[in-house]
């Protein structure tokens, strides 16, 4: 029953299990993209005039956990999320992605905590969705210009991995982490 289980539009449990049997790295390539694009890109490309920085944001912060925690390896960020912050911060900066700009510590807080237990951003933090991608002089962030900044950070996550041998550390991760989606699809048989 879990091999039938989607983890995205059209492909299953069971076809994920076979393209890593197979260590078939361009499939598995193009199941991530997909996976991360139905999750966290397309559903913010839709009608303009119905869009919102804060649910923006909101998204974009699940998408950097998430693609944290691929990164890592990890079964899930609990205890972890500041540490996927920082992490996936760095890794901008290093990466020389535009996203590399953004104060890890100050964002977590003020933007990430900030909408996830308040509703809203705090320590003087603000969402546009237009203007430069950030004024660090007002913490203005502009919502759209950071999400296309976030696809521009998965496709390089991506080129990494096409770029990586199937025993590399950033695939181990992948694998490891896929575990973790794949247990995460069993039901609890006490509910």
């Amino acid at each position: 029953m879990i091999e039938s289980t989607y983890l995205a539009t059209a492909f299953t449990v069971e076809d994920y299990r076979r393209l890593e049997r197979e260590q078939n790295k361009q499939e598995i390539i193009r199941f991530i993209h997909k996976r991360f694009k139905e999750r966290y890109i397309t559903p913010l490309r839709g009608d303009r005039s119905k869009k919102h920085g804060f649910c923006t944001m909101a998204i974009c912060c699940l998408m950097i956990e998430t693609l944290e925690s691929f990164r890592q390896g990890w079964g899930d960020t609990r205890g972890k999320s500041k540490k996927a912050f920082d992490g996936f911060f760095k890794w901008c900066k290093e990466n020389k992605l535009e996203l590399g700009v953004f104060d890890p510590k100050d964002f977590y807080k003020g933007v990430r905590c900030g909408i996830l237990h308040q509703g809203e951003t705090t320590n003087g933090w603000r969402i546009r969705r237009k203007g430069p991608l950030y004024d660090p002089s007002a913490k203005i962030i502009n919502a759209t210009a950071f999400h296309n900044e976030l696809e521009n950070a998965l496709k390089r996550y991506l080129s990494a991995l096409e770029e990586s041998d199937w025993e590399s550390k950033i695939w181990q991760n992948l694998c490891r982490k896929m575990k973790h989606v794949i247990a995460n699809c069993q039901r609890d048989a006490t509910q």
